[in-house]
């Protein structure tokens, strides 16, 4: 998925599988040309397991990774599975693909993290180099912490049984760092309170590991509108915004000479956008979307009796989503089939909803959408025709609008090469038009399915394509029109002979 926060920005997702470990992300680009990376590590309680997900960094100019800690369905620190540190490599795999594909260095980045998320920005940003640091409220002893507090982690990180050999490994790699003055240039914000039962035991023995760091700042958080460890960070929040936004100027809070500034907004981003097209969690291409067999076209149904069926060969699960809300996930069994229903009555009205198939690696499909009326139990149910993205009507014709499933509507597609594709059930042809503008058309399959590629590079930016059908006796139906965004293109324009032909 693709959301867009409020102020515009997009996120994008992938997987980094150049690893051992397979590792999910978000990436934001940054605004106004900005050349910083933050970087995100989330804590225990993060949704979705990627921190800091709320919007807080809205207004950050800089690109911003947020990196999943979840593998095998469990936390880790971002460090090991049973003490296999390849998971810490794999996911430095990723940082470092991303920063070679912004040109940047160590010097231009920030980490940044609360508890959990707060030991790993400690443990990367000192072991790897990384100029700045933001770590809030984090734990220092990782090893015996897991152990008492989250015994399913532990096991997962240290092995069965939870060896104590491992526990005592596990918990000098932070504090080792320190002591050894690992990185002892970087800029590093550390924020706890008195109010964390963590302090005592997590935090106050190991500050003095930083009394021969260059540019070492503990912020000493005491309010009492701090409850508990989960609240220092609100409370700390706008303050090291603040921080954050120096940072990203290349400003380090401290006395000195600085400077700042080196915007460059007409840069080239094709790297960064290869990088994120070759890594996206969609695959397209080899992995086919679910397709759903129930609701039919158009269906209305009792908003209590909606339940929806299909395939999804290849997939482990489908999962299910309705404006841009996560609404449930169901199992696909062996056969490759599945079947899921919402749990409670849907509400009045049509319901545009998108299903797509995850494989055991975490990669996605396509998006398939299918659109239903849920209407109350004394209502007759009437078929409708089937809507893929939005159809225009046209008074009089018989025949079916065409289902696009690629590209999805409202796709953001990575490459200037679109391909379309979909069934026109009962038609001999589909057409394709852009601001009344016939661009071509293509065949349709005996079993009904189409696809058509333009033979050009689509310009970047947003298109609104009408997919139409036409049967036999050369009735043109309804059109499904499919509003999608180019997201990078190569240079050469769209040829001038392939406007005005014919389909």
């Amino acid at each position: 998925m693709s959301p867009a926060p409020a102020n515009g920005r997009q996120l994008l997702t992938g997987i980094e599988a150049a690893g051992a470990f397979p590792v999910e992300y978000r990436f934001a680009h940054a605004q106004k040309g900005n050349r910083h990376l933050v970087v995100v590590f989330a804590n225990f309680s993060a949704p979705g397991d990627y921190g800091w997900s709320n919007g807080v960094f809205d207004k950050l100019r800089a690109n911003i990774l947020w990196i999943r800690d979840n593998f095998e369905g469990k936390q880790s620190y971002y460090l090991c599975r049973g003490m296999d540190f390849g998971l810490e490599q794999s996911v430095v795999t990723l940082i470092s693909n991303v920063m070679k594909s912004l040109d940047l260095t160590t010097e231009s980045v920030t980490l940044w993290g609360g508890s959990k998320g707060g030991s790993a920005a400690l443990y990367f940003g000192l072991k790897y180099g990384f100029k700045n640091i933001v770590a809030i409220a984090p734990q220092f002893s990782i090893g015996t912490y897991v152990k008492n507090v989250h015994p399913g982690t532990a096991r997962f990180m240290l092995g069965e049984g939870v060896p104590e050999e491992n526990v005592r490994i596990v918990d000098s790699l932070v504090p080792d760092l320190a002591r050894s003055g690992a990185n002892r240039a970087a800029n590093i914000y550390l924020v706890s309170s008195p109010q964390d039962d963590q302090y005592p035991t997590q935090v106050e023995p190991f500050l003095g590991l930083f009394q021969h760091y260059e540019n070492f700042n503990f912020v000493f958080s005491d309010s009492p509108h701090i409850a508990d460890h989960t609240q220092i960070a609100g409370r700390n929040v706008p303050m090291l915004m603040g921080i954050v936004n120096l940072l990203i100027d290349g400003i380090a809070p401290r006395l000195g000479f600085v400077s700042n500034g080196f915007e460059e907004p007409n840069r080239d981003r094709s790297a960064i956008d290869s990088y994120l097209a070759a890594t996206s969690r969609v695959r397209g291409d080899e992995f086919l979307p679910p397709v759903v067999t129930a609701p039919g076209p158009g269906a209305e149904l009792r908003r209590d009796a909606v339940r929806l069926t299909g395939h999804a060969p290849g997939a482990v699960r489908v999962v299910v989503w309705e404006h841009g809300k996560y609404l449930g996930q169901t199992d696909v069994d062996a056969h490759g089939a599945w079947s899921w229903e919402l749990g409670r009555a849907w509400s009045k009205g049509e319901h545009p909803v998108k299903v797509y198939g995850v494989d055991a690696s975490g990669f996605q499909s396509r998006r398939t959408e299918v659109r239903f009326t849920a209407v109350d139990s004394g209502a007759a149910a009437v078929a409708q025709p089937m809507e893929r993205a939005s159809v225009i009507s046209t008074a009089g014709p018989s025949t079916t609008a065409p289902v696009v499933l690629e590209p999805v509507a409202h796709e953001q597609v990575m490459d200037s090469r679109v391909v379309f594709a979909g069934s026109a059930a009962a038609s001999t042809q589909v057409g394709f038009r852009e601001n009344g503008v016939l661009l071509g058309g293509t065949a349709v399959a005996p079993n009904g399915s189409w696809s058509w590629e333009a033979g050009w590079q689509w310009a970047a930016g947003a298109h609104v394509i009408d997919v139409f059908a036409v049967d036999a006796s050369g009735t043109e139906s309804p059109a499904t029109r499919v509003p999608f965004t180019v997201m990078q293109t190569s240079t050469g324009a769209t040829p001038a002979s392939y406007y005005g032909g014919t389909y």
